[in-house]
């Protein structure tokens, strides 16, 4: 590990998650732990490249960890990592990435450099990223009449649409073909 590799925040209220998360990604990366909302604000600034956050803690929870990123600006790509199954609330939550635990180690590796890829996007391509992961996430979770009712759901769709032909144009620039792959084959 070199001082110019990303940094890795890891949030949870269980010491023993966060520390094996940590463990996982110590060898890749720079890697700083927080035990509860508070400190993970403390440790947050602008050299963090991802930060993995649970939903359910005490005190500050992370749904409000992830407002305050939000609204300071920071460029920092969010994961949920969380025991709280998704619910149409999530539409509304500025996360990039939602992971229900448990969680491997594979799927942590794999959800973390994938963040690590967007960073290099523009605002539009990793919006379009961020809608695509929520209607992922709701469509693994809720059967298709649940999907069908949701007003909120479908507004998704039309958001996920539209964004999807913006960003056409921008796919075209990736210039790395093996990137090109990697980013859009799960879409």
């Amino acid at each position: 590990m070199t001082t110019d590799d990303p940094t890795i925040l890891v949030v949870d209220d269980e010491e023993d998650v966060t520390d094996l998360y940590a463990t996982w990604l110590t060898a890749e990366y720079d890697v700083r732990r927080a035990y509860e909302g508070e400190t993970a604000l403390d440790v947050l600034d602008e050299s963090v490249d991802v930060v993995l956050l649970d939903r359910r803690m005490p005190g500050l929870s992370g749904d409000e960890v992830l407002t305050r990123i939000r609204d300071e600006d920071l460029s920092t790509r969010v994961v949920m990592v969380t025991a709280v199954k998704p619910d149409f609330d999530i539409l509304g939550m500025g996360f990039d990435d939602y992971l229900v635990k448990p969680v491997s180690k594979d799927e942590i590796h794999e959800t973390v450099e994938g963040m690590l890829t967007r960073v290099d996007y523009d605002e539009q391509l990793q919006e379009y990223f961020a809608l695509v992961s929520k209607k992922a996430v709701l469509e693994a979770e809720k059967d298709a009449g649940e999907l069908a009712e949701s007003e909120e759901y479908q507004s998704l769709l039309e958001d996920v649409n539209e964004l999807r032909d913006e960003v056409d144009d921008a796919r075209a620039s990736l210039s790395d073909h093996e990137d090109f792959v990697g980013v859009f084959k799960n879409l």
